[in-house]
């Protein structure tokens, strides 16, 4: 079967052949089909209806090659800046007018010319030098493209430094309208690739972190928490401590971070309920595995307690020996060959570029809380007697509402990140989930869950469209975190009341099975609903569909608009 691959335009006004190579050729688990538009015509090429509307475009242009007035600054000569605005915010237009027509932009940020010293000392004195200028520049093209969701600004000035200096080709700009070094390009296309990953749901949300020479240096078992190398006036202990608030920054953006140690439990737990200098607490932690076990067994058992993938972990620890088994036992975890240093672990952490984001919601900031909540409720499910009574000792309520600007970025998330419980993996921006949920004959409820040990958040979707006597599910996505709670047979009751409503003779949903999505499967085959033929579920809309009676429903009226 032929393997479908992600369509991506690059637009420049120079010529872009080198990275257009080095993303056709990168190893991918959906590979990518970059084309090149003719180089050094950015603007008719912005302004022509794109090839393909679920295209990614990537436009890289320098601002010499865009903005007039700034190459008139490059030349030295006086540069008006409130016309040099205009060229800005005239340049922003086309991109946004670009961005309604395709699935994502990718806009690279303005850099000065590698080597450009511009007026040295006086390069930041207002009005005048040309770092100020572009500084200037780049803010007010990010404030132009801030409220365009599916536009996205990357950092060139990165791909530069990596690249050393070797980032200027002037012998190839001559040569071949290609200014800059491969070093440049490579970092740009792994950049580039891991901005796709985030938005299309695969960047990772797990880190897995053993503990001696890891998290603190030493060994508490032989040691103790008070012998471990933390913190203090000690350079070393500083490290692991920077290495720990690297950690916290993870989690403050939605990466939930674990503990996977040979270690006795009791012992390696005090130290983050004792150490004075520890940055990371218990409560921080979404969950552990801390014994003596084989590492890879533990990190399955820990991933599968917190509903993750193993795609989506990261596993980082010390011994080559602990990395190497994982990686062989595991080839979906992610295992960096981590620094020797331990000076060196925050800046490697800050660095990998695994963990993008397109948006962050309140959901993701609170996910650990969240994790907490969800560990909460599980230990209360072995004191109840049956599955029934603990799913009653919850209290659940479960609001449905429709989109609104609120919470569209969230559902958008939903979209493109949820992958066992979606049944048709169907990723779509903003603006396409806005649009469809606008025709006639559409319904869209976003799903919020709460209960007696928190609010789990906006965790669901369900998106049903009027096909004739049918109503059609064609969206069913539910956030690991509330699986299994009969929220999804909630979803299908609502769904089923408003086929009803519609005059639909049945509802149906048609299953397209990924590499991921077998839950979703299992969930439908034990709904009740009939399956024939294979994949399609339907309900006879002659009776409704049973409401789960531990769940509360509020529902917030739809308007159309």
């Amino acid at each position: 079967m032929a393997i479908s691959k992600t369509p991506l335009t690059l637009i420049s006004d120079f010529n872009l052949s080198v990275l257009a190579r080095l993303l056709n050729h990168a190893q991918q688990d959906t590979p990518l089909e970059a084309t090149l538009s003719p180089f050094g015509q950015p603007y008719q090429t912005l302004a022509a209806p794109p090839e393909r509307e679920d295209a990614v475009v990537m436009v890289w242009c320098r601002a010499e090659g865009v903005l007039p007035s700034f190459a008139q600054g490059l030349q030295f000569e006086a540069v008006d800046e409130q016309v040099l605005e205009g060229e800005v915010r005239h340049f922003a237009q086309q991109l946004r007018h670009h961005a309604t027509q395709v699935k994502h932009l990718l806009v690279s940020s303005w850099v000065l010319p590698p080597q450009e010293r511009g007026y040295g000392m006086l390069d930041w004195q207002p009005g005048l030098g040309l770092r100020y200028l572009l500084a200037r520049a780049n803010l007010l093209l990010a404030q132009q493209l801030a409220d365009a969701a599916n536009i996205h600004l990357l950092d060139t000035q990165a791909w530069l430094q990596s690249a050393g200096n070797k980032a200027a080709s002037p012998r190839m700009a001559y040569a071949s309208k290609t200014p800059y070094g491969n070093g440049v390009f490579e970092a740009a296309a792994a950049d580039i690739l891991a901005v796709l990953d985030g938005l299309q749901g695969r960047s990772r949300r797990l880190v897995l972190v053993d503990l001696d020479d890891t998290l603190w240096g030493g060994i508490i078992g032989e040691t103790g928490w008070q012998g471990i190398r933390l913190g203090g006036h000690d350079h070393g202990g500083e490290a692991f401590q920077d290495f720990q608030r690297a950690l916290k920054g993870l989690i403050k953006r939605g990466v939930l971070v674990g503990v996977v140690s040979k270690n006795t439990e009791e012992v390696a737990l005090a130290a983050f309920e004792k150490h004075p200098e520890m940055v990371l607490k218990k409560e921080d932690l979404a969950g552990w595995r801390i014994n003596w076990q084989d590492k890879a067994q533990n990190v399955v058992e820990l991933s599968q307690q917190i509903n993750l993938g193993l795609q989506s972990v990261v596993f980082i620890d010390d011994n080559p020996a602990e990395r190497g088994r994982v990686r062989e036992a595991l080839p979906q975890v992610l295992v960096p060959e981590w620094p020797k240093q331990p000076s060196e672990y925050a800046a490697f952490l800050r660095a990998m570029n695994c963990f993008e984001l397109p948006a962050l919601s309140d959901e993701d900031r609170q996910r650990a809380a969240m994790v907490r909540a969800e560990r909460a409720r599980q230990e209360t499910k072995g004191t109840l007697a049956n599955h029934g009574d603990w799913l009653q000792s919850l209290g659940m309520q479960v609001r449905l509402s429709p989109i609104t600007p609120v919470n569209l970025p969230r559902v958008e998330q939903l979209f493109n990140k949820t992958n066992q419980m979606n049944i048709s993996t169907r990723r779509l921006s903003e603006s396409q989930i806005h649009h469809w949920a606008q025709q006639p004959g559409h319904v869209l409820w976003a799903a919020s869950v709460t209960d007696r040990f928190g609010d789990s958040g906006l965790t669901g979707i369900l998106a049903v469209a009027l096909e004739g006597e049918e109503a059609v599910i064609t969206d069913l996505i539910l956030s690991c975190r509330v699986m299994g709670r009969q929220v999804e047979h909630l979803l299908l009751h609502r769904g089923v009341a408003w086929a009803m409503a519609q005059g639909a003779k049945r509802l149906v949903a048609h299953y397209r099975p990924t590499d991921r999505n077998a839950p979703c499967l299992s969930f439908l085959r034990g709904s009740g609903l009939t399956e024939a033929p294979e994949h399609t579920f339907s309900w006879s809309c002659v009776t409704p569909y049973p409401q789960p009676q531990h769940v509360m429903l509020e529902e917030l009226p739809h308007v159309q608009g």
